[in-house]
Formats: structure tokens, sequence, C-alpha cells
């Protein structure tokens, strides 16, 4: 689904310049399934090529992951969970994704808005529970930018080093996706260690 609907924004874009990066981005951290490994890696090879800079794609990306955010946080402020719960899966949110996403932003406050950046279904969704928990603007935006931008420098070096080997990121995807998930569990198992000296 997420490939068949990231293919099609591309055919309907004709390339993978800045404007698409930005586009496939906004989705990609809102409401529709678009992978960020399917746009982020091929920029990176394009980024080994010349056709792309480094600078480029991280402000395209960076700026398309904020505004898809922004939308999915104001969608749920606005609306308020019943809605979300009862008409969401017109907009490919189940139930199960829904109170998988807030347990994790519930476990891990603020946090989680950094992590769950790195983490499959719980990066399309989490600024969902953000907005229904009226969490503060500036930290959200803050949070989101910083992971966002991490994410997508680590998956654009990915592609970049990888080159023209694309097909390799087709048959590894979960691979990447398990390192990602790992990194996020080490960066929150860091958080909770410095939060427990503090106190």
């Amino acid at each position: 689904m997420g490939e068949r609907l990231t293919n099609l924004l591309l055919e309907w874009m004709g390339q993978l310049d800045y404007f698409a990066i930005f586009i496939l981005m906004a989705a990609e951290s809102s409401i529709f399934p678009v992978p960020s490994e399917l746009v982020m890696i091929p920029a990176g090879y394009l980024i080994s090529t010349q056709k792309l800079t480094w600078s480029g794609s991280i402000i395209a990306s960076s700026l398309g992951s904020i505004a898809g955010s922004l939308g999915s946080y104001y969608l749920a402020l606005w609306l308020g969970r019943p809605i979300i719960a009862r008409f969401g899966r017109y907009l490919f949110i189940t139930e199960h994704h829904l109170q998988q996403t807030e347990t994790f932003f519930a476990k891990h406050g603020e946090i989680s808005i950094f992590t769950g950046r790195f983490l499959p279904v719980v990066r399309h969704l989490i600024s969902m529970p953000a907005g229904i928990g009226r969490m503060r603007l500036p930290l959200f935006a803050f949070y989101t930018l910083i992971g966002a931008t991490l994410w997508n420098i680590v998956l654009l070096v990915m592609g970049f080093v990888i080159g023209e080997n694309q097909e390799w990121v087709r048959q590894n995807t979960l691979w990447v996706v398990g390192c990602a998930a790992l990194f996020a569990l080490l960066l929150i198992g860091g958080y909770v260690l410095w939060q427990k000296r503090r106190r």
C-alpha cells in the first residue's frame, strides 16, 4: 500500500526533486502510509550523483515532516479522539494503531515525539496523541523537527552509501526499520536513566 502510494505520487510529480521530497515527507508524517525509506534513501543516491544536494534534501524533508506532523496535530486537536476513532478507517487509521501510539506516548511523554520518528506505525500517528493531549506547540514542533531531521539524515546517508543498489533497500526494508527501532529504544533507555539520576 505504502509503496504503491509513493509511486503514484512520484508519477504525478514526475521525478524525485526537492518539491517531491517535501510533499512525500509531509504525507509520510501525516496519516498517509508513505514509507520514508522509499523517499529518503533514493534521495541519498541522487545526492551521490550530484542531482540533489545535502542541504536542499535535508531542508525539504525536514520542512515536509514538520508540515505533515502539524497537520495531524491540529486534526487531532480540533476533532478529538472519538471522531478520529470512529472515522479513522477512512484515513488509514485503525483503532489498534491509535491505541498503540497513545500507549507509547503515555509511557514516554515528550521524548516519544522525538523517538517516535524512528518507529514504524508510531511515526505516522505520534502527532495525534500530542494534539489530543494539547501538548504545547513549541515543544511539539521542537521535538518533531529534531527527530525527523535526524531520521531523514540517517536515511540519506544510507542512500548515499548504498548507491545504485536500491533493490537491496526494497529487499531489506525490515532490517532498516529494525535498526532504527533499536536506536530509538536505546535513546528512550538513556533518557529514562537520565531522568532517574536527576531525581
